[in-house]
């Protein structure tokens, strides 16, 4: 169970942070996508982020 909690929030901290990437410009790929430079999806990132951060903790204090 750790280890499928660890792997679940290290993909979500990765998404989140592509998220904030793409929605603050720094990572504009693809070209034509929807995210780039919309400030929602920097907040929306940085939700997951924090959501996969608090998976990975919880996966490693109480398993």
């Amino acid at each position: 169970m750790q280890t499928l909690l660890t792997i679940i929030g290290i993909i979500a901290l990765l998404a989140g942070v592509v998220f904030i990437g793409q929605g603050s410009g720094y990572f504009p790929y693809p070209a034509s996508s929807f995210m780039i430079s919309q400030t929602r999806w920097i907040y929306y990132g940085g939700g997951i982020a924090v959501v996969g951060v608090l998976l990975i903790v919880y996966a490693r204090r109480y398993f």
